[in-house]
């Protein structure tokens, strides 16, 4: 048996990845919003941690249907760098589908029906992207 088709060496080099992936994909929603998600969470808000949990849950969740259907770790990132493509548009689209108010100043002032939806997007969005990764 070749050393890198080992499930256990598989398995981690699959969970570094993600990990990896998964901190720079937050880095870039951190840029995107126009709270800070960690100091807002340090401070309690509950929107912004199901917001955020939200997101950490797609990022994950989209990589568990990028390792399931690719043999390799470079194919398992670029469907899991597509599908946050997608999932990144999916907050843009929630933003500009609500001009009534701004998404990110009511999740920052802790408005927890917008954080709850803003979570059940990203996870719905997960559950949809992750259906067509190949």
């Amino acid at each position: 048996m070749n050393f890198w088709e080992n499930p256990f060496i598989e398995t981690a080099a699959s969970f570094s990845v993600v990990v990896l992936c998964s901190i720079v994909f937050l880095s870039v929603f951190e840029i995107v919003t126009k709270y800070n998600n960690w100091e807002e969470i340090k401070k309690g808000n509950f929107s912004v941690a199901m917001a955020t949990g939200g997101k950490i849950f797609g990022i994950a969740n989209i990589f568990r249907f990028s390792i399931q259907h690719n043999d390799s770790l470079l194919e398992m990132m670029l469907w899991g760098l597509c599908g946050f493509v997608l999932l990144l548009m999916g907050y843009f689209i929630f933003e500009f589908l609500t001009p009534s108010f701004r998404i990110d100043k009511e999740i920052a002032q802790d408005n927890r029906a917008v954080g709850f939806i803003a979570m059940v997007i990203s996870i719905g969005l997960s559950f949809v992207i992750g259906a067509n990764i190949g």
